[in-house]
């Protein structure tokens, strides 16, 4: 019997989440297994998508439904609860249980860092789901840290006060990007904060993976920064999945 997972999402055509699984499903022999992506213009369309695709085993959730998703759940696993997004969907007996592990996949891939962080602090850039996954796992490291928003409604710090106080980035030595700009398709878009302020005492991390060199990390490299993309964790992010869907 067909076995298929997927992952949801407003525009998933930027994912490398099917070549993955692909292959995965290949060199494993799993001929009967298929990874699928689903673009759904709202989260309310899930119930159809579920009942048109009865095979369905698990999903990954992609921005914009990481947050959206929780009240659509039959159960949220603990850690998922705490942080308040939804990254991986287990369908079993016709419920579903939310996961999250992008939080424990970035945490894997800060730890190659973890020297150079000690007494430092951090900015995440963004307030949605990703967010909160990071802010998770800094939490873990003990790495201070603040987000960073246009909207001063959803973080006291905004992109306005962060490039009037040049103090800030030159107290901050991490910056993570969990906004989606400067993703394909729209490769031209970065973040607004003030790059001139960046030095090689900066660590500077993309949670995009495609393009490889996002406007940021190009902007990053140029002033000597220490850059990583988010290829890695996906990477890592995949098989957590796998191995929920397949407890």
């Amino acid at each position: 019997m067909e076995k298929k997972f997927g992952l949801i999402g407003k525009a998933v055509s930027h994912s490398f989440s099917k070549a993955y699984f692909d292959e995965k499903f290949f060199r494993e022999e799993l001929r009967d297994y298929r990874y699928d992506l689903y673009a759904i213009a709202e989260i309310g369309l899930l119930k159809s998508l579920l009942s048109e695709n009865p095979e369905l085993c698990g999903l990954n959730v992609t921005i914009p439904y990481k947050e959206q998703v929780l009240p659509l759940l039959d159960e949220i696993d603990s850690e998922a609860k705490s942080i308040g997004a939804v990254n991986v969907i287990r369908i079993r007996d016709g419920k579903l249980k939310g996961y999250n592990t992008d939080s424990s996949a970035f945490l894997e891939t800060l730890q190659h860092w973890s020297d150079q962080l000690k007494g430092e602090k951090a900015l995440i850039l963004g307030t949605g789901g990703s967010s909160k996954a990071v802010h998770m796992a800094l939490g873990k490291m003990e790495i201070p840290h603040q987000n960073v928003s246009r909207d001063a409604s959803l973080a006291p710090l905004t992109y306005d006060v962060l490039k009037s106080d040049p103090n800030i980035l030159k107290s901050t030595k991490l910056i993570i990007n969990t906004t989606p700009l400067g993703m394909s398709p729209n490769t031209t878009s970065f973040p607004d904060i003030p790059y001139e302020q960046l030095t090689d005492q900066h660590l500077v991390y993309d949670l995009i993976y495609n393009p490889a060199r996002t406007q940021f990390i190009q902007k990053a490299e140029m002033r000597g920064c220490l850059v990583k993309n988010g290829l890695e964790m996906l990477h890592l992010q995949a098989e957590k999945s796998w191995q929920i869907w397949n407890s």
